[in-house]
């Protein structure tokens, strides 16, 4: 795979403390999380709470977003240029 990384353009400093923090967390807290809020949405759809089962499972796409984020960083790090390259 090509890549193409412009050393010139680095991560912030708060950018890159803050992708090192969530970097400790676990990607399947994400996975589980997102599939957790889709079957309480669900459960809630089935029961009265019609309202409140679409804004629980609406909270799902974003949860799995930042666990795709939180994959990322692991894999390539905070700016996408890591020392052995």
């Amino acid at each position: 795979m090509a890549t193409n990384y412009d050393v010139s353009h680095r991560e912030g400093k708060v950018a890159r403390n803050i992708e090192q923090q969530t970097a400790k967390f676990p990607s399947d807290i994400f996975l589980w999380a997102g599939l957790g809020l889709l079957a309480a949405g669900g459960i809630m759809q089935l029961t009265r709470a019609k309202k409140a089962g679409i804004y629980i499972s609406d909270w799902a796409a974003p949860i799995l977003i930042m666990g795709l984020y939180n994959k990322l960083v692991k894999l390539e790090g905070s700016d996408g240029v890591s020392s052995n390259r």
